[in-house]
């Protein structure tokens, strides 16, 4: 047995919920008179539409909505998805129904919908009305703000409830339920296949345009136009802390679009961070490159680094300890605050690249005299039998090899000389 919650909507097509989506569609000519014992929802579906039809059986009463209702839960993969984790619960709050499906929830379940159809925020905070979606916006911010923290101002535009009409979209009285649409916001068309088989196809209702309701022209309040919100610019003063991180969220409760009988979502703001020239971070600590010179990898240096908060930072290196080309030296305690707890920082990694001399830098003279200050030379291996020179050049990746280029055109002549054979081929000889 399937881990169901609920098997309400199962029972009235009398399948079981074992059956997978793909069985769920499929069609199996097996059905007794009294009990339909097959997982295939397809021909359990049109076995009942066909009995309890209207037009076939008047007496059948709200049998058919049942149906049609259960199909179209157990043959949509989300709703099912949603009832058979929470069951009638599930449906209400994710959206299983509309308007116009009130009855036939309290009818199979008990009890009103709550009218929950949509809202990108999920679940209702009180439980009664559903929740707006929340607005998500970037808000670019560089290192020295998340370093140092900053208070900023951002204008936005959201939807808010017409003062005028408090909302309504006219004056008290003037909103309609739609008679083309019975105040679902949508057209439910039943066609039929072929005997025994019929479709189900629903659109939006034009004469509401989805809304479910209508306000005639003249009792539109004159401010929103009948659309019960208009437009207001909204001044958020924004806080970003010492510590905070790239994709950090900052969330202003209940700020988002507001509408009628729905409770507001969140504005949601998006750290992003701008690339820093000078450093990179990663998690609290700060990564950065410098560059020194060849007398000052061997004997010692010092420069000023300008931190993140304006600070000019020695940094010193005592002569005699020689720093290798690409090692990393560290700084403690000079890399990024802690969130929520900034007085504990990371640390600060200055990788150094050491720039040799360029060629003829230094004369023969004093190039003896460097030699016999450095640590001598190892040993020269002792040369024996027959031997050759060469000459080391310098290489330019762009040029090429040249012995590429003389193979390239070794095997140019071969396939001119031989004559165009694919690789393998062999002229046959008589």
């Amino acid at each position: 047995m399937a881990n169901v919650v609920d098997t309400k909507l199962y029972d009235i097509l009398g399948v079981t919920p074992t059956a997978t989506e793909n069985e769920l569609k499929k069609v199996k000519h097996r059905a007794s008179k009294n009990q339909i014992n097959s997982t295939h929802l397809g021909y359990a579906y049109r076995k009942l539409a066909k009995e309890y039809h209207p037009d076939k059986n008047p007496n059948a009463g709200d049998k058919f909505k049942e149906i049609s209702f259960a199909y179209e839960v157990l043959t949509n993969p989300e709703k099912k998805e949603l009832y058979d984790r929470y069951g009638e619960q599930g449906l209400r709050e994710g959206g299983g129904g509309g308007a116009g499906m009130d009855d036939i929830f309290s009818h199979i379940f008990g009890g009103g919908l709550f009218g929950f159809m949509g809202g990108q925020g999920g679940r209702s905070r009180n439980g009664g009305r559903r929740r707006g979606e929340d607005m998500v916006h970037p808000l670019k911010v560089t290192l020295e703000d998340l370093y140092n923290g900053k208070t900023t101002k951002l204008q936005l535009s959201k939807n808010v409830l017409c003062s005028t009409c408090n909302g309504q979209g006219g004056k008290t009285g003037a909103v309609q339920k739609c008679g083309t649409c019975r105040g679902r916001g949508m057209r439910i068309m039943i066609r039929q296949l072929a005997p025994g088989m019929v479709q189900q196809m629903q659109s939006v209702c034009t004469d509401c345009n989805g809304e479910g309701e209508v306000i005639s022209e003249k009792d539109r309040c004159k401010k929103c136009e009948g659309k019960k919100v208009v437009k207001e610019v909204k001044i958020l003063e924004v806080h970003v802390d010492k510590g905070m991180k790239h994709g950090q969220k900052i969330t202003f409760g209940g700020e988002a679009d507001q509408a009628p009988g729905v409770e507001p979502g969140d504005i949601v703001l998006v750290l992003q961070e701008k690339e820093h020239e000078t450093y990179k971070r990663e998690a609290n600590d700060l990564h950065m490159t410098h560059r020194i010179g060849l007398v000052e990898a061997l004997c010692g240096f010092q420069f000023t680094l300008k931190h993140l908060d304006a600070r000019q930072i020695v940094v010193k290196y005592p002569a005699g300890k020689v720093i290798e080309p690409g090692s990393v030296r560290v700084v403690r305690g000079e890399g990024m605050p802690q969130y929520r707890n900034p007085f504990e920082k990371g640390d600060l990694y200055i990788k150094f690249d050491v720039q040799f001399p360029s060629n003829n830098w230094i004369s023969p003279e004093k190039l003896t005299e460097l030699e016999d200050l450095l640590p001598s030379r190892s040993e020269e291996p002792v040369i024996s039998g027959e031997t050759e020179e060469v000459d080391l050049q310098d290489y330019d990746a762009g040029q090429g090899s040249s012995g590429g280029g003389r193979r390239e055109a070794y095997n140019d002549s071969s396939d001119e000389e031989g004559g165009h054979h694919g690789p393998g081929v062999q002229c046959a000889h008589q």
